[in-house]
């Protein structure tokens, strides 16, 4: 979080983390595509050959005001690789928030727990409590016909009911809103307990 009071603005950083192609990126263009033109940035992608995110999505979105200031949201993606770690790590330093994005499909529950079980590292590395840190998980592709249960997914993951799920079906619009409706209330929320910014 960075407030700069000369030009009456929160700026704070939001990460979609998770497995190689679980949604992250179509998330991302989604909430672009929602976003009126005034109050977004443009999107900016860094693709491999194989048309995989390489670094990160970035886009800038303006929502309301807390306390008479503005908060900016700067929109992130993670390369969902595993040779990307490091690269990880340095998208989600800084980070105000995080939706941890899963793939219901069957045959990347393996691939989930792993990304699930780096996110908590990364941020233990970089000093964050993950208890506490704002996370809300998106059970995406809901539409798979053999998709996982919600409930063995959580259990899968290790999630008590204290932290926020939804499920979605990212390519169809179904549940990004949501998503990012439900992240920036818990973020702004612990914004506002942190700072006192608003009254």
């Amino acid at each position: 979080m960075f407030i700069n009071r000369r030009r009456g603005e929160i700026n704070l950083k939001l990460v979609y983390y998770g497995p190689p192609l679980s949604g992250k990126t179509t998330n991302l263009e989604r909430i672009h595509a929602m976003a009126p033109p005034d109050m977004r940035g443009q999107l900016v992608s860094l693709k491999t050959h194989e048309d995989r995110t390489l670094f990160f999505d970035f886009m800038q979105l303006e929502l309301g005001t807390i306390g008479g200031l503005r908060p900016k949201f700067n929109l992130y993606t993670v390369p969902g690789q595993v040779m990307y770690s490091v690269t990880r790590k340095i998208v989600l330093q800084g980070a105000d928030g995080v939706a941890f994005v899963a793939d219901s499909s069957p045959d990347r529950m393996e691939a989930n727990k792993e990304s699930w079980e780096q996110l908590h590292q990364h941020l233990q590395e970089l000093r964050v409590d993950p208890d506490t840190f704002p996370i809300v998980v998106q059970f995406n592709k809901r539409d798979l016909p053999d998709a996982v249960s919600i409930p063995d997914m959580k259990s899968m993951l290790g999630i008590d009911g204290t932290r926020p799920c939804l499920e979605a079906i990212a390519i169809q619009n179904k549940g990004v809103k949501e998503t990012l409706h439900t992240l920036v209330t818990t973020v702004l929320r612990q914004v506002v307990a942190r700072s006192g910014t608003a009254r």
